[in-house]
């Protein structure tokens, strides 16, 4: 793995883990999170190579009764919000998660 794959992983692994644990806090189960995240390394403003966009592209599957719509936005939106890694960069960090299976 090289620099640039661990620092998408990292953004990845922290929206991941505050998804999983405020998910558990409102008492949905999940059974599987994957992501295919991906980011662009360009050079930035000042023309200096860095990693200026990440996507996060998170599919979540659940057991029992699953989040929906702005519910489970809401939860993606605290995740990012309460990640400090993401909290802690200049990237651009975007997340499209995937429409929960019913």
């Amino acid at each position: 793995m090289d620099p640039e794959e661990a620092f998408v992983a990292a953004l990845s692994s922290c929206h991941m883990l505050w998804f999983l644990s405020i998910a558990a806090e409102r008492g949905f189960v999940v059974d599987s999170y994957t992501d295919e995240a991906e980011g662009v390394l360009e050079p930035d403003s000042e023309g200096r190579l860095a990693m200026t966009r990440v996507t996060l592209r998170p599919r979540i599957e659940f057991s029992g009764p699953a989040p929906i719509g702005k519910e489970v936005e809401a939860i993606h939106q605290e995740a990012h919000r309460k990640c400090f890694i993401a909290n802690s960069v200049k990237t651009t960090l975007t997340v499209e998660p995937a429409v929960p299976s019913p």
